[in-house]
């Protein structure tokens, strides 16, 4: 019985992990996919930061996400300049316009270490994206 449940546990920590890591790796990376692509709603989306089309945009988002409250008709080109400059491979630049929208990969330090609300936040000491010491 105790190997029954050994064996279902293993099983599941390896699709927990899978599940997990390929959430993980489409974040902030256009090449990979993620769990809930549709090919057709990406070319729409591609259309929509192609033609700085916010309307479209915004209809495809359907209020999903931080991202749709953000970002908006007057600084929607800002972002699709961020989404090209990815696609690119230009990442650095990328975020840094994020950063600027307010926007990034859970990374970035929003205060600048600044003691917020009686908590302390990670710095990046050198804009390398990865904390570097703790303030």
């Amino acid at each position: 019985m105790k190997k029954r449940y050994l064996i279902l546990g293993t099983v599941s920590a390896v699709l927990l992990g899978a599940v997990t890591l390929k959430a993980w790796a489409y974040r902030g990376n256009p090449e990979q996919k993620g769990p809930n692509f549709s090919a057709e709603r990406h070319e729409q989306m591609q259309k929509a930061f192609e033609n700085k089309d916010y309307n479209a945009w915004k209809k495809l988002m359907n209020g999903r996400g931080r991202v749709s409250q953000t970002i908006n008709e007057s600084n929607f080109a800002r972002f699709a300049e961020a989404h090209q400059l990815r696609l690119e491979g230009k990442n650095k630049e990328a975020n840094k316009i994020l950063a600027e929208l307010g926007l990034g990969q859970g990374k970035r330090n929003r205060n600048n270490g600044k003691v917020k609300n009686g908590q302390r936040n990670f710095v990046d000491k050198n804009g390398d994206g990865i904390c570097d010491y703790r303030q």
